[in-house]
């Protein structure tokens, strides 16, 4: 397939996703989820979702579940919105770079005002 077509679905199934989770599942499980990006095979056979889950450990643990057994209602709605021949099987990833970034965040903060105690702007001259 050419890369071109290959990105176009990818982003349409991130979108329908999207949307699917946000307003048509009713699982009450299912809490504040962000389809973060799909990354297709080639052939168009396999999509692999990523997916942030925001709230406490407890509640990224029940969205999750919910997620993963709504996994057959997502395939077969995306089947539905998107006219492929074949629909895509999908795998669920869960995207922790969000997580990621605000941890590095929190460390980064942390040390400024150490060294602002300091007496520096962290430079040597």
């Amino acid at each position: 397939m050419g890369k071109i077509r290959v990105e176009r679905v990818q982003e349409l199934i991130k979108q329908e996703l999207s949307q699917i989770i946000a307003k048509d599942l009713k699982d009450p499980r299912i809490g504040f989820v962000t389809v973060t990006g799909v990354k297709m095979t080639g052939d168009l056979q396999t999509a692999t979702v990523f997916i942030s889950l925001f709230g406490s450990e407890e509640e990224k643990a029940a969205s999750w579940q919910g997620i993963n057994g709504s996994l057959g209602r997502l395939r077969s709605e995306i089947g539905r919105r998107i006219r492929l021949r074949h629909t895509p099987e999908i795998i669920l990833r869960q995207d922790t770079s969000l997580d990621y970034s605000e941890r590095i965040s929190r460390l980064l903060s942390q040390t400024r005002p150490e060294q602002t105690k300091k007496g520096g702007d962290g430079g040597e001259s």
